[in-house]
């Protein structure tokens, strides 16, 4: 009797280990699914530096090869009709981290040149709130890699803009004594950053998109544990070209051979012939985020989006009108890919109308941060759209050229009234080319869209914030 008494309760504490050994499991399997069902998605964006609407083979380039991000494309979307609001550098990515027109807060243009320039006075406002200090404000960490171009003094650095990590250059690679017209600019040494350190003074331009890219990885590596912004925007395509010497193996022999020979000047003109290598370089970049990201078991939290910041120089905007500097599309329209598996459909292809600028307000809602109401921000929550819910939520989109408002888009019409000349009308509908003026045949629609112009240029005359200036800027030294 003993004996089976003790048996019973062998079996009972067996039989209890065993169910308490079940309710953990579930418990902890319900815990990590709720953990990760709340944990804010990570954020990413791959920013290029001047590369047009044709130069990835999935948007039609065939004088480039970019499996990565036509994979990227084939998991996630194409954004056909994806817009920054400037043609330049500094007014394109001021307009990003701001989510406003650039005439807004001040930077249509740098000082007393269309963008910013080495120890330029002016800069980003420190008033201006960024994505990143968006983010930060909900627990992000936050990194930049690459060229930041609102501004080199200490007071305008990333790290004073919501960045808590910074590994890149001030502006562009080209603003550095080897430019083509140096005699006439006069450009000090380019400075290489870490954090608000000059780490070194001209440095290996080639290889400047392998290492941002190394250590944009680093900080996912180093902060899969925690929510996180990175932005990285590369150098390239920008001239003068840049590759590192593992994507020049397929270059012409006569290049390489030129460009070995170099010495302390840069053949920008050789250089030029070296693109298909520059984009195939950007393309291994994608690459490698996208795999650290599977890597560190991150790739189905996390949205990334490639872009570019402005129209082409020497690449393609096919079958797009105009170039870097335009307000026709190829200035303005960027070949755009966005990647967020199983909350942005694959495979697909939106033609809404989108941009640059959506991209702080829809990261904030993502994220459960509040974008500020104590000014006006042009940008619009779109993650309705990436997910094809809804339609573009902007009646109108305006397209500036340094100071001056030259086009407005509304819904499939284009009005372009630039240069004094008379108002063209475009249905980017069926003309995607603006090869075709048809303003003598919709003249109710010319004067609905001037009517637009006018009223936009009175609105943000009215609530337009500043650039900060300083007093004796000086280029940046070790």
């Amino acid at each position: 009797m003993q004996r089976n008494t003790c048996e019973n309760k062998t079996r009972f504490v067996n039989s209890l280990g065993t169910y308490i050994g079940v309710f953990v499991f579930f418990s902890c399997l319900l815990g990590h699914s709720q953990n990760q069902k709340e944990r804010q998605p990570n954020f990413i964006i791959i920013f290029t530096d001047d590369q047009g609407y044709a130069d990835l083979s999935c948007f039609g380039g065939t004088h480039v090869s970019t499996p990565n991000i036509d994979k990227m494309a084939g998991e996630g979307a194409k954004l056909t009709s994806f817009y920054v609001a400037a043609p330049l550098c500094t007014p394109s990515r001021a307009a990003l981290m701001t989510g406003s027109y650039p005439k807004r807060v001040g930077l249509a243009t740098g000082n007393d040149f269309p963008v910013l320039l080495a120890a330029d006075s002016k800069g980003l406002n420190s008033n201006e709130i960024t994505i990143a200090e968006i983010l930060k404000s909900v627990g992000y960490k936050t990194g930049m890699f690459g060229k930041w171009h609102l501004g080199d003094q200490p007071e305008f650095l990333p790290t004073r803009q919501g960045f808590d990590e910074f590994f890149g250059i001030p502006y562009s690679h080209d603003i550095h004594p080897f430019h083509q017209n140096q005699q006439k600019y006069n450009f000090p040494p380019l400075p290489l950053l870490d954090g608000e350190t000059v780490i070194e003074l001209d440095p290996k331009a080639d290889y400047l998109n392998k290492r941002i890219t190394e250590r944009a990885v680093q900080f996912i590596e180093k902060n899969k544990e925690a929510p996180f912004f990175v932005y990285l925007p590369h150098t390239s395509p920008h001239r003068p070209l840049l590759a590192s010497p593992e994507f020049m193996k397929d270059a012409p022999e006569d290049v390489k051979a030129m460009l070995k020979n170099e010495g302390e000047g840069v053949d920008y003109k050789t250089r030029d012939k070296i693109y298909k290598q520059t984009i195939a370089e950007i393309d291994w970049s994608v690459g490698q985020i996208l795999d650290a990201l599977k890597r560190n078991g991150l790739d189905e939290n996390t949205f990334v989006i490639f872009t570019s910041d402005n129209g082409p120089t020497i690449g393609s905007a096919k079958p797009l009108k105009g170039k870097k500097g335009s307000t026709f599309e190829g200035g303005m329209r960027m070949p755009t890919v966005v990647r967020w598996p199983n909350k942005i459909p694959a495979g697909t292809i939106d033609n809404e109308l989108l941009t640059a600028m959506d991209l702080m307000p829809t990261f904030a809602k993502l994220s459960g941060a509040r974008i500020p109401t104590d000014r006006v921000i042009d940008g619009k929550d779109v993650f309705s759209v990436l997910q094809g819910k809804s339609k573009t939520p902007h009646k109108q989109f305006f397209y500036y050229s340094k100071e001056t408002l030259e086009a407005v888009r509304s819904g499939h019409w284009k009005l372009h009234v630039a240069d004094n000349a008379s108002p063209a009308l475009y249905n980017l509908e069926n003309d995607i080319s603006e090869s075709t003026n048809v303003s003598q045949e919709h003249p109710e629609v010319v004067v609905r869209l001037q009517k637009y112009i006018s009223e936009f240029e009175k609105e943000l005359n009215k609530n337009s914030r500043p650039a900060a200036f300083i007093k004796n800027p000086k280029p940046l030294s070790k």
